[in-house]
């Protein structure tokens, strides 16, 4: 497995820890201190700002899991398709990230698309 895989397979770990402080770990060890996120719904730079983002998303949608689908990378850069739905259920939001990846090994810019999103979203 590629380090970039791996670490695209961490990074959807995190979006789906629900523990606190386990998610403020794996955001520590899968983002660049300074990593700046953003998507159509936010725009948000360091560990503060993306661990609120992530709680959010998962008040709004409790009980789902992301899914990781398949990865293409090259580089310092890696694209992904992702879909938000109940474990072996129907999806309710699909889309897909692009990571840049720095010098460390870590997530230092993630550009988030969605692709389909409930009316209610």
């Amino acid at each position: 497995m590629s380090d970039i895989q791996q670490l695209v397979e961490q990074y959807i770990a995190v979006w789906n820890e629900t523990d606190p402080a386990a998610r403020r770990r794996g955001i520590g060890a899968v983002f660049a201190a300074d990593a700046r996120y953003t998507d159509p719904l936010a725009d948000v730079t360091g560990p503060d700002a993306l661990d609120a983002v992530i709680a959010a998303v998962q008040a709004q949608f409790p009980g789902l899991v992301l899914t990781l689908g398949p990865v293409d990378a090259h580089h310092d850069i890696a694209r992904f398709t992702w879909e938000l739905g109940p474990a072996g259920g129907e999806s309710l939001v699909v889309g897909f990230d692009v990571v840049a990846i720095g010098d460390d090994g870590l997530v230092r810019r993630v550009l988030g698309f969605l692709d389909k999103v409930p009316a209610a979203a």
